[in-house]
Parts: C-alpha cells; sequence; structure tokens
C-alpha cells in the first residue's frame, strides 16, 4: 500500500529560524528575512510518501523488503526482531525550487535552504504523526541511505528504497541524480521501524564537525552494530 500525504500543514517559527541564521531583530536582515518566510509560506507545499511493507527473509548483511534487497548489516541488526517497516520518501515540495532569487545573493540563497529545512520538518513530523495515528507505532526509529558512516547503509541504496514506490518523481516530486541525491536538496527518504530503544545513525557517524548532527558518536554502539573496532574520527 502507497500513501501519498501533500496536505500538510506548513507551520515556520520565523523567530526561532532567524536565531538560527543569526540575524538581528527589527534590522534589515530581519525584513528581507520575513519577505522569504512569507514567500514560503504561500508556495510551500511539503510531502511525503510512505509504504507500509514487510520483511520476506534476511541475514547478517541482507534484508528482504517486500522483494527488495537492501544490503546493510546495521539496517539487519535494527531490524532483526521486526516483521513491518514502513519505507518513505518526504520533501519541502518542488516549488520551493521554483523561486528565483538573485543570483549573485548568497545570503538570500543561504536563508532560503534553511526555510526549505524548516519545510522539510513540517512533512517529517506530519509523516510520523501520520503513522503513529493510522498503525498505532509508538515509539519509532529511522534509517536512512548515506546517513551515518558510508559503511552504515550505503547511499546507493537509495535506487532500491525508491524502488519500491515506483515513480517518486510522478508522486512527490522528488528525483534521484545520478549520484544518488535527492533534488529537491531538501528531501529525506529511509525506512521506519518500531524499536524498543532510541537509535539514530548519526551515533554512528565518525564525523565529528557534521551541522545536521542530532546525537553524538556511541563508540559502544558502533562497536555492537558494525562488529568492527573505534576507529579515529575524521576531522573532515
Amino acid at each position: 500500500m502507497i500513501e501519498v500525504l501533500d496536505s500538510i500543514p506548513v507551520e515556520l517559527d520565523a523567530e526561532s529560524l532567524m536565531k538560527a541564521c543569526r540575524i538581528q531583530p527589527m534590522s534589515d536582515d530581519a525584513d528581507a528575512f520575513q519577505s522569504l518566510i512569507d514567500k514560503a509560506l504561500a508556495i510551500a507545499r511539503p510531502k511525503a510518501v510512505y509504504r507500509e511493507a514487510f520483511i520476506e527473509d534476511r541475514s547478517e548483511n541482507i534484508v528482504v523488503v517486500d522483494g527488495v534487497t537492501f544490503t546493510s548489516s546495521v539496517l539487519a541488526r535494527n531490524l532483526a526482531n521486526v516483521e513491518r517497516v514502513f519505507a518513505f520518501v518526504a520533501t519541502c515540495g518542488n516549488e520551493m525550487d521554483q523561486v528565483n532569487l538573485p543570483s549573485d545573493d548568497f545570503l538570500a540563497e543561504y536563508w532560503w535552504d534553511q526555510i526549505k529545512a524548516a519545510a522539510l520538518g513540517c512533512a517529517s513530523r506530519y509523516l510520523s504523526e501520520h503513522l503513529k495515528r493510522r498503525f498505532g507505532v509508538e515509539k519509532t526509529a529511522q534509517m536512512h541511505p548515506g546517513s551515518g558512516d558510508a559503511e552504515v547503509w550505503p547511499i546507493q541504496q537509495q535506487k532500491e528504497l525508491f524502488s519500491l514506490f515506483g515513480d517518486v518523481g510522478g508522486l512527490i516530486g522528488v528525483e534521484l541524480t545520478d549520484s544518488f541525491l535527492m533534488v529537491p536538496n531538501k528531501s529525506v527518504s529511509g525506512i521506519v521501524f518500531a524499536t524498543e530503544r532510541d537509535f539514530h545513525s548519526c551515533q554512528l557517524c565518525h564525523r565529528e564537525n557534521c551541522p545536521s548532527r542530532t546525537a553524538p558518536f556511541d563508540e559502544k554502539l558502533w562497536s555492537e552494530m558494525s562488529g568492527k573496532p573505534v576507529r579515529i574520527a575524521s576531522h573532515a
């Protein structure tokens, strides 16, 4: 079963976004930023598509979900006692990529990217609440191809994940590039699964200076999930 969520409310906290962008209140920058917020509220249509799916087979490094084979020892360990998952793709909406910003205004481009991220957050939260209401799932975790260290779940497996939906571009306007990145850039894909413990892919990422980090690196979890010793962190 594939379901599209395309009537997602857009709620943007201008004050919090300005603070994150280090914009002083009552300044010229604040006025310019508010104009972008107003534009986003007028055009943004965040969306999500998800599919309830079931695990058909598994091994130490492989999980087969509705006929699609995923290769990841971490995914296999996380889903060891799970029978049902929810594959998904969520996005800020390609409408936000159609806004014309001055090509030489790098600050406006940065601000717009942050607003797009907030719109994606609306889609992600809406999807999470929808799954809780419809399927009665309470405590869940997610894994995303390409999130965490490269070997955790290779980004190339975006192709397999997208194949669970068919034409994701036609469903919610998200396309995969040849390098398996998503367009719009503020999109996320992955698998939601029931769990009794907290899990974040960031716990398995050695990269220290990542602005998107949601949890610190966990040495014990890394050794447990990967079967490898902790290596020296990258400072890239």
